[in-house]
């Protein structure tokens, strides 16, 4: 290969890129040089998170962040723990490992005043009334704008992909340069997914006026673009037992690209990832029509998609909308707390998460590396070790101590040793996981009973809690008879290095399921014995019916990218600057009235029309053509002033309701 920089590409930029490029396909992507020199993704995870990056000028190239400091033993601490610290005056202190070991080491009294938060993307998720105003818990108790803890965690991976970066390539442009990728969950509505884009623009990603080089992907979207670039030695697929031998799977294996990944396994640049520039092997085994399930199961919730592949350009068409709910390995804190309060009392780890948040921190940290280890086909023990300040606490608090406390519970399958360590039999461990892992499997099987889903080849398991052995034997148990159960290696990174490759080319998917029915009230000719007469309006001598229910879309539509819905509306007042059309959703498709039970009004657009000016019509009403979107990640809407072919701002909002 030449050192010539190709066309477009700055040389120091290019000479950034050598080590990258020596692995770089023959056949390079043959697609429109696009605006933005280098995408950034960050998956937002509820329990880790992480960025990845890839220039444009290599696509086949993913770059995972550096390494972080103070990971966990046995943990790959490629992501980072999502958890957030900030001073008494709530100003920025640390984010990730740093944030979670500085709380730690705080001492007890003091660790009181600070603002500490984990977990928090649930909390969007959860909240049936969000808006900009919605405010989150720390682990003290004290509250703060959701918007703003939001912003400092996305703030805290902007500088920090920003600066790598520029290590890497000093000439980079900082402001156009880089287009940014935020993960969301498939089942999160409208207002989420926005609150999310404002938290984007407040933390300084991008700024409200190019909304264009901030892209919203979907989680398990993102898993399954990267799904279909891997080739048959990079899944671990459960139904295949390794041969006793140890021999390789007799897999026809490209030997010249794994050694590639090898040489740069071994090289300094070990955080690199290649991706393959078509379609994977696994698609070519695929008929054109192939229907395959995405599974993400993450830390808050299990988020289903269902996929076919479009021969021979390798899109993507979605076959039913996206379902799912919060049953993600979260859910296995929980219960091990509720087990906490069976044996100790509810009162008593209330009192003690308030009174020694850094030492419940500690506790949860202890039994996640627990947790981790936990395994369908162990018989041993499982020991969590308790901090010493909680059993200095409960003596204190209760005037006995914790071994007593286990005798008197009644719960068998927990034992107390003498190095001061809860001793959980592999059955306890198992009651632990069983509620959310049944959650999983309901959803999966529920989904694979629909119509629409029939003949489905692959249930593709990624996300971090398809990391457990537990999940894995459960969902191969279930369905391993139906489907193929496939896990890609390096699971908790599928979603990540999918996002990027969304950022590279955003068209992959090409058809959409809207998860819900869109519309607005609109007044039509009323019809005797047809609309109820509490429906009738008269207006300059006709009769007319309010509230009628017209639909943009229905739930469940299949709608293709790029696709637009167009309304006319013409504004009451000839002199009028400004039109606010009301946005009402369903979950069914079968209304008629935005009275109706089930409808609710979910948003509004804003058209501003300026004034007309000279350039208006002398007689006759203004006509406002409003496009709408749906086919994408977040819906999108644009107007033209059909009388000046102008066209008018228009936004729509889906938090101020």
């Amino acid at each position: 290969m030449g050192t010539h920089p190709p066309p477009g590409l700055p040389k120091s930029l290019f000479e950034c890129l050598i080590p990258f490029l020596a692995f770089q396909r023959s056949e390079a992507r043959s697609q429109q040089t696009p605006s933005f020199s280098v995408v950034v993704a960050i998956d937002f995870g509820t329990t880790s998170s992480g960025y990845a990056f890839s220039f444009t000028s290599d696509p086949e190239a993913i770059h995972m962040m550096r390494k972080w400091e103070g990971g966990d033993p046995g943990v790959a601490n490629q992501k980072t723990p999502t958890s957030l610290l900030l001073t008494p005056e709530g100003t920025f202190h640390s984010f990730g490992y740093t944030a979670r070991d500085y709380y730690h080491d705080l001492d007890p009294e003091e660790a009181r005043d600070w603002f500490y938060f984990e977990k928090f993307k649930m909390k969007i998720h959860s909240t049936s009334d969000l808006t900009m105003k919605t405010e989150l818990e720390a682990v003290n108790g004290k509250k703060m704008p959701a918007l703003e803890v939001f912003a400092h965690a996305l703030r805290f991976f902007k500088q920090h992909a920003v600066q790598e970066l520029k290590d890497q390539c000093p000439s980079l442009p900082e402001s156009d340069a880089i287009r940014w990728v935020l993960t969301v969950p498939a089942i999160w509505k409208q207002p989420a997914k926005q609150f999310m884009r404002e938290a984007a623009y407040k933390a300084g990603l991008v700024s409200p006026e190019t909304p264009e080089q901030l892209l919203i992907a979907l989680e398990p979207e993102a898993a399954s673009i990267y799904c279909r670039k891997l080739r048959l030695h990079q899944l671990i697929e459960l139904s295949c037992r390794p041969p006793a031998n140890g021999a390789e799977p007799p897999h026809p294996i490209d030997s010249s690209f794994r050694q590639a990944r090898e040489q740069l396994r071994r090289s300094r640049h070990s955080r690199t990832f290649l991706v393959e520039s078509g379609v994977g092997e696994l698609w070519s085994e695929m008929q054109a029509g192939d229907r395959y399930i995405v599974a993400d199961c993450g830390g808050g919730t299990v988020d289903l998609t269902v996929h076919q592949i479009e021969k021979p350009q390798g899109t993507l068409k979605e076959l039913y909308k996206a379902s799912g709910g919060p049953y993600g390995a979260v859910g296995v804190d929980l219960a091990f707390e509720k087990l906490l309060c069976h044996i100790f009392g509810d009162d008593f780890i209330a009192t003690f998460k308030a009174k020694r948040p850094a030492a419940w921190v500690d506790l949860t940290i202890a039994f996640e590396a627990r947790k981790r280890a936990a395994a369908p086909s162990r018989s041993s023990p499982l020991n969590i070790s308790l901090p010493f300040s909680f059993i200095d606490f409960y003596r204190k608090h209760r005037g006995h101590n914790v071994e007593t406390a286990l005798r008197k519970s009644n719960v068998n399958l927990v034992k107390w040793s003498s190095q001061g360590m809860l001793r959980m039999s592999p059955e306890a461990m198992n009651e632990l996981f069983q509620p959310t892992i049944t959650h999983i499997i309901q959803h999966i099987d529920t989904l694979l009973k629909k119509p629409e889903v029939h003949g489905i080849k692959f249930l593709f398991l990624v996300g971090g809690f398809a990391e457990s052995a537990m999940l894995q034997r459960a969902v191969q148990a279930a369905f391993g008879h139906r489907c193929r159960v496939i896990v890609p290696q390096d699971v908790g990174l599928t979603i990540l290095k999918g996002a990027v490759l969304f950022g590279l080319d955003p068209g992959v998917v090409r058809v959409r399921r809207s998860p819900l029915t869109y519309g607005v009230g609109v007044l039509n000719k009323f019809v005797e014995g047809k609309h109820p007469r509490e429906k009738l309006l008269v207006k300059e001598g006709k009769n007319w019916c309010t509230d009628i229910f017209e639909k943009f879309v229905t739930v469940d539509q299949s709608v293709a990218l790029g696709e637009v819905v167009q309304r006319s509306y013409c504004p009451a007042r000839p002199g009028q600057r400004r039109t606010i059309i009301n946005i009402y959703c369903c979950d069914t498709d079968d209304v008629v009235y935005i009275t109706d039970p089930g409808v609710r009004k979910c948003g509004t657009i804003s058209l501003e029309l300026g004034d007309v000016g000279d350039a208006g019509p002398a007689r006759g009403r203004r006509e406002i053509r409003t496009s709408m979107q749906f086919g994408d990640t977040e819906i999108k809407v644009t107007a033209l002033d059909m009388s000046t072919a102008r066209s008018v701002r228009a936004t729509i909002d889906f938090l101020s309701n």
